[in-house]
């Protein structure tokens, strides 16, 4: 009896050690893809804080539904001038769950708006997005 319990007993512990090590490489495997976002979204803002002479113009500035093209997820972002001269615009554009999470960050230009009227330019995610992403306007600059 003592050998069959202690069989059963290091079974059971060779499975706790295999199913915390996966729960270790899930963890882990979040971690990247967490810190790989991070990294997205801050060069993201770095290329929003390279425009000179911006204006807020969050706005002008809509995000269609997203949808797939490809392995990529793509969504339609509308400029709307609402100024009497042309205008460039620089968009950043985030990409979430369902859940609010941040899944990607990118940063798309809209140049040569007309007064009074719209433009479009289509703001394509980094890499491959799971699920069901809504594609949000974290910033627009008008200039």
């Amino acid at each position: 009896m003592r050998r069959r319990t202690t069989g059963i007993a290091l079974a059971t512990t060779t499975l706790l050690l295999a199913l915390t090590g996966c729960d270790a490489a899930g963890d882990k495997a979040g971690d990247i893809v967490s810190s790989a976002t991070a990294a997205v979204a801050s060069a993201a803002e770095e290329k929003m804080n390279e425009v000179k002479d911006g204006v807020n113009a969050g706005a002008d500035v809509s995000a269609g539904p997203t949808s797939a093209d490809g392995d990529r997820t793509v969504a339609t972002i509308t400029a709307t001038n609402p100024k009497d001269k042309n205008a460039d615009y620089t968009i950043m554009v985030d990409f979430r769950d369902g859940d609010g999470n941040l899944l990607d960050a990118v940063v798309l230009n809209i140049d040569g708006v007309e007064p009074g009227k719209s433009k479009t330019g289509t703001a394509r995610s980094n890499r491959t997005l799971s699920g069901t992403p809504k594609a949000e306007i974290a910033q627009a600059l008008r200039h």
